[in-house]
This record gives C-alpha cells, structure tokens and sequence, in this order.
C-alpha cells in the first residue's frame, strides 16, 4: 500500500498513515496488546514480514521465520478481522480474535493469542486454536464494507 490515505487493512475506519503505519514503520510502540494485535493483522494483509518478527517475543523466534512468514502471506488474501474478546492484567494479556481471508468464498483463522509486556513494549507470544464461530447473513460484514454479510461475502 503505497497510498498513505487509504483505509487501514485492520478496519479501523482509519487511514493507514493514522492508523497502524507509524507502528509499522517503528515511530511507536502499541499501547495495548489489542493494538498490538491489530497493527500485527495489518502487517500480514501488507507483507510486513520485519514487524512480524519483531514483534514476536524473542523466545518465540525461529531460524526460519522469515521464509515462513512471507510463505503465508504470498499464499493468504486476508479479508477481515473481527476482535471477540480483550482482556488485559499487568503485563499479560490476551486477545481472542477471527481473521477471515478468501477462500471460495472465505474461511476463518479463529483463534486466543496471549501477548506480554517487557521492556515498555508488547509482544505476541503464542495462540490457542478455535472453532470456527457462526456467522449470521443479517450482521455487518467482517470485511468493513458497511454492508450486511448476506449483500457481501455470504453471496
């Protein structure tokens, strides 16, 4: 995304500039492992490998990241991001979340990352797999379309 007005991919509603950029670009740190949670959705929706990796706790990191990382996004659209559940104490915390991506028509990676706070900053340090959730046609997309899921991607 070259074009710093456009909307940020974590669907804020936020330009990109505004939004999960500056963090990207290592301006500032995320203030809260839900931000931090955001800004990382953001970074695999724009091939962000270096922020990936960087803002995965240190005792996490594997020799092979980089390829994996860059794997994944080359073989994943994402489409939309949906937050289910925060909850913070100290410096743990936890985000449950469902990242949709394309997949005739779309699947969903659902899942309860665990975040901790060292050295003034956030970092992802694993996550617990989940069942996919319902989806009901009548509620607002996941992509941020505005749009009822049956008028977008339920069609």
């Amino acid at each position: 995304m070259t074009n710093n007005s456009r909307s940020c991919p974590c669907i804020s509603g936020k330009t990109y500039k505004g939004c999960c950029q500056p963090l990207h670009n290592g301006e500032m740190h995320a203030s809260t492992a839900e931000q931090l949670m955001y800004s990382r959705y953001s970074a695999f929706c724009l091939g962000k490998v270096a922020y990936l990796i960087a803002t995965l706790h240190p005792d996490k990191r594997q020799q092979d990241d980089e390829q994996t990382l860059a794997q994944t996004i080359e073989q994943t659209k994402w489409i939309g991001l949906k937050i289910i559940q925060y909850q913070s104490e100290g410096h743990t915390a936890t985000v449950e979340f469902v990242a949709f991506y394309q997949d005739d028509p779309f699947n969903q990676l659902h899942e309860r990352s665990n975040f901790i706070k060292e050295n003034n900053c956030w970092f992802y340090v694993d996550g617990e797999f989940l069942p996919d959730i319902k989806l009901t046609r009548n509620e607002l997309c996941f992509c941020g379309s505005g749009k009822k899921l049956k008028k977008c991607h339920a069609s």
